[in-house]
């Protein structure tokens, strides 16, 4: 508990942190709190009572320890897209990473040297700069190391891993101020394991040449959605590890549901563009609306996503990963998408193939390994009154998915309540994280995504 009655905990906490860490850093101020830090869903009601908009590693050291002292609950935002809220924790103190938002590329090295505040957009813009390419999400304003540290699933996944299987080093802060570059074991759970162990302020990814990445849309009228996802399940059991099809169920421009497959083609340019080729085979599952595949650049697709779902709608996502896109899978899906009740809602499987696949299960703390397509329910509305419409879809859709996926599910998407998920979220490393948690945070300062009990 504060202290000092006399003073409310923002108050004890901005005068603690006052000798440390330069004023402006440091915001009380509801509406500016609102403005600096403001979460990607409009839903989240949490908000903290002080925020450090860290500029430098001591911002970080000095908010960890004020936190701790005053018994204010601690959370730490990198660009607040987590749709669960974790980045904002009511009445406590966040730590904003924004600041720390640095890319540098080592092109010599093949290495890209990551701020824990940079983005996606920023770490494509960089490397795609120096003629290379980082194994990131789909969205630009993601925050480029919460994702990795979480796993990371991504167009490159196939060729070249999880973005947590191309992270080879980071400099974190741990729950008692001390600053460490990571051994073995917290490289591990950070591989994975997400920000549960401390505070990642930079991090360094391996990042790779690839001349040319072919991409584009393939968009499918809806009565077509079970004929072009059996025709896709198809194509995935002799698909190459250098195209990965991230495929999506959502509105189109004129509000009518439609199925848009995004390739992304990471070897030699005239295969990816060939009329006989594996890219050009997405646009024969059926009868296009529109096929349009050509050279791309990775930032180009990540900020027209990122454009897609701005900040400050009501958002609820589940997600269920499953092993195979059955008939069973594709009907649940086209029935249910063909009723969401709002058009902004969207269905998004990622597919984990690949050089993702032959990572060991216990090389990682991401421990789920086995070929399948990971679902992301998105839901979207922008009406707080049709939350409870809006909210029973998603969990109907997730409930008529689950007799068909793998147990777990992907932890950074996982809400608190997916209890039945998140035990089974990390294979079989569940036990070797709870004992690292127990090592490297014995107080439970940090609490990023779900981690199993």
């Amino acid at each position: 508990m504060p202290s000092n009655p006399d003073l409310s905990p923002a108050a004890e906490a901005a005068a603690a942190l006052e000798d440390v860490v330069r004023a402006e850093r440091i915001v009380t101020d509801a509406a500016a709190i609102d403005a600096a830090v403001p979460p990607w869903n409009g839903a989240v009601a949490d908000r903290p009572a002080i925020v450090v908009r860290c500029a430098e590693v001591g911002d970080v050291r000095a908010g960890i320890s004020v936190a701790r002292r005053l018994g204010l609950p601690l959370s730490v935002r990198g660009r607040g897209h987590d749709w669960a809220g974790r980045s904002l924790r009511a009445g406590g103190l966040t730590l904003d990473l924004s600041g720390l938002s640095s890319v540098r590329v080592d092109a010599e090295k093949g290495r890209a040297i990551v701020g824990g505040g940079a983005g996606i957009g920023d770490v494509l813009r960089a490397t795609g700069d120096a003629g290379l390419v980082a194994v990131t999400g789909t969205t630009d304003s993601v925050g480029f190391v919460g994702l990795a540290i979480g796993g990371g699933y991504g167009p490159l996944s196939g060729r070249f891993g999880l973005a947590a299987d191309n992270l080879v080093a980071a400099t974190v802060v741990l729950a008692d101020g001390s600053v460490v570059n990571a051994d073995p074991d917290l490289l591990w759970a950070l591989r994975g394991g997400g920000g549960n162990f401390g505070v990642v302020v930079e991090a360094q990814f391996d990042v790779h040449r690839v001349p040319s990445v072919v991409g584009g849309a393939v968009i499918y009228p809806f009565d077509q959605a079970t004929q072009v996802l059996k025709g896709l399940r198809e194509l995935h059991a002799e698909m190459p590890d250098e195209l990965s099809v991230q495929t999506a169920l959502l509105s189109g421009p004129d509000g009518a549901p439609v199925v848009l497959l995004s390739p992304t083609w990471c070897g030699p340019l005239a295969a990816g563009l060939a009329g006989d080729g594996p890219v050009q085979a997405l646009a024969r599952l059926g009868t296009p609306l529109m096929a349009q595949i050509g050279e791309k650049r990775l930032a180009d697709g990540a900020a027209e996503l990122g454009a897609m779902f701005p900040y400050g709608r009501h958002v609820e996502i589940r997600t269920r990963s499953v092993p195979v896109l059955s008939e069973d899978v594709a009907e649940a899906l086209a029935d249910h998408v063909a009723r969401k009740p709002s058009p902004l809602t969207a269905v998004s499987l990622h597919p984990f193939q690949g050089a993702a696949t032959r990572v060991a299960p216990q090389a990682t703390a991401f421990g789920t390994r086995d070929p399948h397509h990971m679902i992301e329910i998105i839901s979207v509305w922008t009406d707080e009154h049709e939350s409870p419409v809006q909210q029973q879809w998603t969990r109907d859709l997730d409930a008529a998915l689950k007799p068909y996926a793998l147990p777990g599910g992907y932890p950074n998407l996982l809400a608190a309540d997916a209890v039945d998920q998140i035990e089974f979220g990390f294979g079989g490393n569940a036990g070797r994280l709870r004992s690292l948690k127990a090592h490297f945070d014995p107080s439970e300062v940090f609490s990023a995504i779900p981690l199993p009990r």
